[in-house]
């Protein structure tokens, strides 16, 4: 397959950022199709490592080239900085002109609006993420293309009369409409040679026979239209929303990676049905690949939920699964999967859209063997123990999806193909 995208089969924090560099050597563009810098993901490659939010996980390579697509959103701030952290000189990047920016009103009203709530919050980042997009279905808010061009400052002021007004009602200061143009038009001037109509190169990059990466934030269980919702992102992460975002025709598409670790894990707040309630279980996957860098904070864990992996393919389309941090499952004596949900004792297999129901679906569990063999070393599926396999095996079998990748640890070398797709 020569386009392909990775798409999170779960909450996030599947280990998205992680496959897509290792496919990224094999391709000519990655381009990341949604989302903003709420995103988060550590990528290791040799001597490099760097922890993305907004850029594209090609940007280690100095040969890929990198595309944020028009359904993301761009900070420019955060942008700039992390390419600055990266300092990778041969760095390619584009961005849509039809982008949407993050500005700083959309942080500290989205922090007002979370605060507001109370317990009924869904503990967002505060990146602006939400009231970003809101600005952007209400046809108020700022694209690339005037952001970066002569009608900046004219379209901030109209975007910060309608916040002033928001921020009245929320009772936070008032934004200056100088001070946020003075701060962002140097932002603007260092980003304005990138930005072009992404749609248009996308489009004739596959024409030409370029190998295309696509890569989303979050995981399809965020989908704001077929997620945990309320506890959702902004933006369909999912297979099927590529070719929205991009501006690339749907067949165009060939084929998707649903990456979900070995098990399950789901920062901030919203149903898990397959949570760890043993105390020593939950020791057992406190490791640094549940440990979130910006919050500084572990995630909860569960077991795999096969519910969820079959929703995420139904509504979003999986043609190949990735399993991540399978090494993480060393040591137990038992590995449970979920394989279905009782729901006021009937036996369901579909997750419910009613948000009060799935808070109270019981998991039903499958129980394998586990093993205690360490695999961080092995380079090859043939040196898995033999009930790591059958784990791996179960998972096809409950999914009806091929595993084609799967890794052992953090690093790209950790990373095992079992079938080349790309």
């Amino acid at each position: 397959m020569k386009t392909i995208v990775v798409v999170g089969t779960a909450w996030g924090d599947e280990g998205k950022g992680k496959i897509t560099d290792f496919l990224s050597e094999k391709a000519d563009i990655v381009a990341r199709y949604q989302g903003g810098n709420n995103a988060g993901h550590s990528v290791s490659s040799g001597d490099k490592s760097h922890y993305f939010q907004s850029l594209p996980s090609g940007a280690l390579s100095d040969t890929t080239i990198n595309v944020i697509a028009g359904g993301a959103l761009v900070d420019p701030k955060g942008l700039l900085e992390e390419i600055d952290r990266l300092n990778n000189p041969h760095l390619k990047l584009f961005i849509s002109n039809r982008a949407h920016v993050i500005f700083p009103h959309h942080l500290e009203i989205e922090r007002a609006n979370e605060a507001l709530k109370g317990k009924g919050r869904i503990n967002t980042t505060g990146k602006g993420i939400g009231f970003a997009y809101s600005d952007k279905y209400f046809r108020i808010g700022m694209r690339m293309d005037i952001f970066t061009g002569d009608g900046f400052y004219e379209g901030l002021k109209s975007l910060i009369e309608h916040k002033n007004r928001e921020a009245k009602m929320y009772g936070i200061k008032p934004f200056n409409v100088d001070e946020v143009y003075s701060e962002y038009k140097v932002y603007a001037e260092r980003l304005k040679s990138m930005v072009i109509d992404t749609s248009i190169y996308l489009n004739e990059a596959i024409e030409q026979g370029k190998k295309v990466l696509f890569e989303g934030a979050q995981g399809a269980m965020l989908c704001i239209e077929h997620g945990t919702y309320p506890y959702v992102t902004s933006s369909s992460p999912t297979a099927a929303a590529v070719p929205l975002y991009t501006g690339i025709a749907p067949w165009l598409l060939e084929g998707s990676i649903g990456v979900t670790k070995a098990y399950m894990s789901r920062e901030g707040s919203g149903p898990m049905p397959s949570l760890m309630k043993d105390e020593k279980t939950i020791k057992h996957f406190r490791t640094m690949a549940e440990y979130e860098v910006r919050t500084k904070q572990y995630r909860r864990t569960g077991w795999l939920d096969a519910v969820a992996l079959r929703h995420a393919k139904r509504v979003g389309g999986l043609s190949y699964l990735a399993v991540t941090v399978l090494d993480v499952l060393s040591g137990l004596d038992e590995i449970y999967i979920c394989n279905g949900y009782k729901l006021d004792g009937k036996l369901i297999d579909y997750v419910p859209s009613n948000i009060k129901d799935y808070e109270r679906v019981e998991p039903v569990y499958i129980k394998l063997p586990g093993f205690k063999e360490d695999i961080s070393n092995i380079k090859s599926y043939d040196e898995l123990p033999l009930n790591a396999k059958g784990y791996l095996k179960k998972i096809e079998e409950l999914t009806k999806t091929e595993v084609c990748i799967f890794s052992v640890g953090p690093k790209r070398e950790q990373t095992i193909v079992v079938k080349d797709v790309f």
